[in-house]
């Protein structure tokens, strides 16, 4: 039978030094400002890269759809005000 070798706590913390989860990145919805995946559509409004892809909206029910319009309508309001300049993608959802 092999005989075993001793660790001592140095050694084993140096090797599980190496087992920390590494922290999930995530970055801002340039269309909503909600936070998101980086590469990936965003579930709050759809758009990904500048530009719609999902229909949020048309899975939601009648009280939901209606909620959620409100709600984007009013970012798209807030956006506006605050920026004198719009650029033509804001012009595009007017």
């Amino acid at each position: 039978m092999v005989v075993r070798m001793r660790h001592t706590k140095s050694a084993t913390r140096q090797r599980r030094s190496h087992h920390a989860l590494a922290g999930v990145g995530i970055s801002l919805c340039a269309h909503c400002h909600q936070t998101a995946l980086p590469h990936t559509v965003c579930p709050n409004c759809g758009y990904y890269r500048g530009r719609q892809v999902i229909d949020v909206l048309a899975k939601l029910d009648k009280k939901q759809r209606r909620a959620k319009e409100k709600e984007l309508h009013a970012h798209e309001r807030e956006a506006a005000a605050s920026g004198g300049n719009l650029n033509a993608e804001e012009l595009s959802h007017r």
